[in-house]
């Protein structure tokens, strides 16, 4: 369906529409909120009974979220070890390979991913893929204000990897609008790399473009424009050209490339897909204050998490997907902050449902959000994480885009639409819940509530789940030391115990740093107040791109 991604330009009806879904979430969260404290101080009764049976479906759900946390990271773990060079030989004759499977010792669990191999293995021989030697990556970095030597530890990552760096089109996307030291260095890394690629382009994205946001969306589509042209010239095929846009902190692991192209290769209806990696936030895990290192930590968990359920899947933050995808849907929005989710959401109605994410057990590591000072650290924190959370504003489009379809099967629709809003409503309601609003009953009990069985019994349920979290929490305490990098100094037995200890900051991070920037965004979206994008600040102590 044609559809214009856009919340400008819309006709009178669609602007009342669009608005009304504008202030939806915003209405929904304070209404829980403030329905909540209503009813704690007027009908203690009514409101510890509502808290107990919020408090028994979060710790559900939070048992569910390990169960499926533990079994993405020992599938993450698996295929670690994977060698995919193998894997792409594996391809060209997945007979012989299937025969070479069938003869594998194996335990229980690597019998459950041989398994899931072999599946990939038969629905592959009757594919009709491109060859290896055909895929090119384009790997675009959109660049406002980093430094030199965080760019350049992603750049060299691309070149000392193990696709081959000659098969690789490079964009260094530089705001126009960006201070001159930037661009100079930017200029000067192009002239330096340009050479271990196919091309390394250095682009210029002009600021005050009509129709244009300052938002990174806009930076990302002049570069990727510039790029079909030159891969036009080349004549390489838009549907042989992976697309990868990275954050300008993001480093590659050296055979990940090679994952996203055998991933990319096995995937029916390749070209109607985005490959979505885990982000894990470990370049200066080591210098970044424990609560953004928690918050950071958290987000990688959330990815795991989400990646078990690919159907409802959505991208996040660097991710993969193809080239002739993203020209067909005419790139990024230009007019939106949230461009990560955004071109999902796009292409999504572009392709009238038939768009998914392929989720991958493959990491990138970036920046934990740092700063010079803890409290500058804490504010910078903040408002990305609020940044984040203006991914709200996908909600009126995404529902307008439905109302109008008559191709999107209706249960698609239903899905979506409930995730997209009620994932915004929890992000910005829980903490409170759970940590401020759950004791209020209690509180303005009146004294025949105080002699209630329920008075007595509300605090000593909500007590008893919170203590059955602490498995929740022990869990993640002992995955996030899991995935802990080595130190670059001595990684002493108590530095690991202070990575442990600093999850009883859990409860007040998710207050401020995460439930209050979601309710910020969605009152400032309810309001009609707009953000700008905001770049995250990379200011390490100490760099470690060098």
């Amino acid at each position: 369906m044609k559809f214009s991604y856009s919340p400008h330009h819309l006709s009178p009806s669609e602007k009342i529409l669009h608005r009304c879904l504008e202030i939806l979430p915003g209405a929904v969260s304070w209404g829980i909120l403030a329905g909540m404290v209503f009813l704690s101080v007027t009908r203690p009764l009514t409101a510890a009974a509502l808290i107990i049976a919020f408090d028994l479906y979060w710790i559900l759900r939070l048992f569910y979220m390990n169960i499926f946390l533990a079994l993405s990271y020992a599938r993450l773990s698996w295929k670690n070890r994977i060698s995919w060079e193998t894997r792409l030989r594996d391809i060209k004759d997945p007979t012989q390979a299937l025969r070479r499977l069938d003869g594998t010792p194996a335990g229980p669990l690597e019998k459950f991913f041989l398994r899931s191999y072999r599946k990939e293995l038969l629905e592959f021989k009757n594919s009709n893929p491109p060859e290896f030697e055909d895929i090119y990556h384009l790997v675009i970095f959109p660049v406002a204000g980093e430094s030199r030597s965080i760019v350049e530890a992603g750049l060299r990552s691309l070149k000392d990897g193990s696709f081959p760096a000659k098969r690789m089109l490079v964009m260094l996307a530089v705001e126009e609008r960006s201070q001159e030291p930037v661009k100079s260095a930017m200029e000067q890394l192009g002239r330096e790399y340009k050479d271990f690629f196919l091309d390394l382009i250095v682009t210029f994205h002009p600021d005050g473009v009509p129709g244009e946001a300052r938002v990174k969306g806009a930076n990302a589509a002049f570069a990727a424009r510039r790029a079909a042209a030159f891969l036009t010239e080349k004549q390489i095929p838009f549907e042989h050209v992976i697309m990868s846009c990275f954050d300008a902190d993001t480093v590659a692991s050296p055979d990940y490339f090679l994952c996203l192209a055998y991933t990319f290769i096995i995937t029916p209806q390749r070209n109607q897909a985005s490959y979505q990696p885990i982000p894990v936030y470990q370049n200066n895990i080591w210098e970044a204050p424990a609560f953004a290192r928690v918050l950071d930590i958290g987000s990688s968990f959330f990815q795991l998490i989400e990646a078990t359920n690919p159907d409802r899947l959505v991208t996040f933050s660097s991710h993969s997907m193809s080239f002739k995808a993203l020209v067909a849907v005419d790139y990024w929005p230009v007019d939106m902050i949230s461009d990560d989710s955004a071109i999902f959401w796009k292409a999504y109605i572009h392709f009238d449902g038939r768009y998914r994410v392929v989720p991958m057990a493959t990491t990138l590591s970036m920046d934990i959000t740092e700063a010079s000072t803890w409290r500058k650290t804490f504010i910078n924190v903040y408002k990305q994480k609020r940044r984040w959370a203006w991914g709200v504003e996908n909600f009126p489009l995404v529902i307008r885009a439905f109302l109008a379809s008559s191709n999107i099967p209706f249960s698609q629709k239903l899905q979506h639409g409930f995730k997209l809003l009620e994932g915004h409503v929890s992000w910005a309601t829980w903490s409170f819940l759970l940590t401020f609003i759950g004791w209020l009953p209690t509180i303005f009990a009146s004294r025949e509530f105080t002699h209630s069985v329920l008075y007595y019994t509300a605090p000593r349920v909500t007590t008893a789940i919170f203590s059955l979290a602490t498995i929740g929490l022990l869990n993640c305490v002992i995955l996030s030391l899991l995935l802990l990098p080595k130190n670059p100094k001595k990684n002493t037995v108590l530095r690991r115990i202070s990575h442990a200890i600093q999850w009883l900051l859990l409860p007040g991070i998710m207050v401020f740093l995460s439930g209050l920037p979601a309710l910020d965004a969605q009152t400032r979206l309810m309001l009609g107040k707009r953000m700008e994008f905001w770049v995250t600040a990379k200011d390490r102590k100490k760099e470690t791109g060098d």
